[in-house]
């Protein structure tokens, strides 16, 4: 039964590995229809904070579950203690507090949503079960090179990712209406300062953990977030005619 399901999972880490390259191509192709590019087209929609914490629960939950379920001595290791830890803080922050900083937010489409959740809940579950189930690490590895600059690389973006999603967020004065060009930090160099923040941080998890289902979890975020970060960057530009040309898209003076 283990080797069966260790198997499994080591399959939709594969799995997940061609919806990234699928979703890819579809983005390129269609656009995201999410946020500013949302349209009505799309029929009934949620409110953005509601959708926020349904579409990220499962990611916190069901990690959350396979460790009440896991063997005792396999959570005692500090490598998938940590590991764990590094995506339960993340999706903990996107669950129960991100979606509470926002201010109005677009509605999200129904079909978007959905795709979030389902998402969410798959690779909640290939995370959460590798690790405190099947994921195997001398107790040295918190030392060896790849976990700690994984962790350092993980720790910077995530507080990138914080820090530009503020900025963001106090564009707008109360009583202000429209968009304006962000300005500070990260978006100095960048269009998408949100996304570069977010692609760093599961690049450095997928380091620190070494393994495909960490791996093909950061190839997955980097083909979702490089084009949602082409459709904000050429959105930039034809809108606002004093946009920086400097400005990159993602990643700061490369593009």
């Amino acid at each position: 039964m283990e080797l069966s399901e260790a198997r499994l999972l080591d399959a939709l880490a594969g799995l997940q590995a061609a919806l990234g390259c699928l979703t890819l191509l579809l983005l390129r192709r269609i656009g995201s229809s999410y946020g500013r590019h949302s349209s009505p087209r799309l029929g009934w929609q949620m409110p953005a904070r509601l959708a926020w914490v349904l579409q990220e629960l499962p990611s916190l939950a069901l990690p959350l579950l396979e460790c009440a379920r896991a063997a005792p001595s396999h959570l005692r290791r500090r490598p998938n203690a940590l590991l764990l830890a590094m995506f339960l803080v993340h999706y903990a922050h996107r669950t129960l507090i991100f979606p509470f900083l926002i201010r109005g937010g677009k509605p999200t489409p129904l079909l978007i949503w959905v795709m979030a959740f389902t998402f969410c809940t798959f690779n909640g579950y290939l995370q959460g079960r590798y690790l405190s189930q099947y994921a195997e690490y001398s107790e040295d590895w918190v030392t060896d090179p790849r976990f700690l600059t994984g962790f350092a690389l993980w720790l910077v973006g995530m507080l990138i990712n914080i820090h530009s999603d503020h900025i963001l967020r106090t564009l707008r004065k109360p009583g202000e209406t429209g968009y304006k060009i962000p300005r500070g930090g990260l978006f100095e160099y960048v269009t998408a300062a949100n996304f570069f923040g977010e692609i760093v941080e599961w690049c450095g998890y997928a380091l620190a953990s070494w393994s495909a289902q960490a791996g093909t979890f950061a190839f997955f975020t980097l083909c979702v977030l490089a084009t949602r970060a082409e459709e904000h960057h050429r959105w930039y530009l034809e809108k606002f005619e004093d946009y920086p040309k400097s400005r990159k898209m993602l990643f700061p003076f490369l593009f």
